[in-house]
């Protein structure tokens, strides 16, 4: 009996803090640091990290992760991603975006529908995309962009990252508007680069907004005014996603005080300890699971391996 009044206390305890996800709709001209900052300062919260920087020029979809919740941040990183994008052909700059030095300008022709549909769609899949020298990427602890400016810019290799689809929305040469799904790591900078390459006269991009990520898409997402204003009006909890709640893909067992009580003191676990509901998801040869309480208050997340009997812990939130 005492055991189990101990935990209800622990866990009480740790619903006190202002712990979630805030999606919230970055404006242009900020960093992702500075709307952090800003955010934690109207919160008055301990923490805040965000899911996935959003370059100062771009806005849209910026998951923030508030005390506690912090912890999550590097399970959302791995989410896939929506944009609604601008290429602008015929200008190259050296960021590849509009921030940048202009470094080549060539005309752009009246190039047919088909013939840009034809070169976009050769972007779709599994690609090889070279990252930009101008991004946060790091070389020997620091950061790519900051290397560039110095006017010894670093180019990292090639790697893969998988664009799932890419819908033309306008075409209004020399603009070309598009959406895009992509996985995490892809640069739309870098994406519209290449298209230009691809059509014979360069481009880069012109405007990003951020539709989805990690499953939040930006009708969720609130600007920092209608933040404040609900905090004026005290309703700082209602503004959060409960932290069970924000990882949506990971399979889920909800857990008795027997369950509870072993993470709590760190025990070893077996397969045989957690029940889990797939939900039809089929299970990953490496994946995370969530273990929630009877009302779904997050207590652990959890490596389970298909080939072992053993469980592993990424991070517990019971004390």
């Amino acid at each position: 009996m005492h055991s189990s009044v101990s935990t209800q206390k622990q866990l009480m305890k740790s619903r006190q803090v202002l712990s979630g996800i805030i999606v919230v709709d970055k404006p242009p001209n900020i960093s992702s640091a500075k709307l952090v900052a800003d955010l934690k300062r109207l919160l008055h919260a301990r923490k805040v990290g965000h899911a996935g920087t959003l370059d100062p020029f771009a806005e849209g979809v910026l998951i923030c992760c508030i005390n506690n919740a912090t912890r999550l941040a590097r399970f959302l990183l791995s989410g896939n991603k929506v944009y609604d994008a601008t290429l602008k052909l015929g200008i190259e700059t050296d960021t590849q975006d509009m921030t940048g030095t202009v470094i080549a300008v060539n005309p752009v022709t009246d190039l047919p529908e088909a013939s840009i549909k034809s070169a976009i769609q050769k972007f779709e899949g599994q690609i090889e995309q070279q990252p930009p020298v101008f991004s946060a990427l790091k070389h020997k602890g620091t950061p790519l962009y900051r290397l560039a400016r110095m006017g010894t810019p670093v180019q990292k290799p090639a790697r893969q990252v998988h664009i799932s689809k890419i819908k033309i929305l306008e075409i209004k040469l020399p603009l070309i508007r598009f959406e895009i799904s992509c996985s995490a790591g892809t640069y739309i900078r870098a994406l519209c680069a290449d298209i230009g390459k691809q059509l014979g006269c360069g481009g880069h991009l012109l405007a990003l907004r951020r539709t989805a990520s990690s499953g939040f898409k930006i009708q969720q997402a609130l600007t920092l005014q209608q933040i404040a204003e609900r905090v004026k009006a005290g309703e700082s909890n209602r503004l959060l996603i409960h932290m069970a709640d924000a990882l949506t893909d990971m399979p889920t067992c909800i857990a008795g005080e027997e369950l509870i009580e072993k993470i709590r003191h760190g025990k070893q676990l077996k397969k045989s300890d957690v029940i889990i509901d797939r939900s039809s998801k089929k299970q990953d040869e490496k994946e995370n699971i969530k273990i929630v309480d009877s009302n779904n208050i997050l207590l652990a997340v959890l490596n389970y391996e298909k080939n072992t009997d053993r469980i592993s812990y990424a991070c517990v939130f019971v004390n």
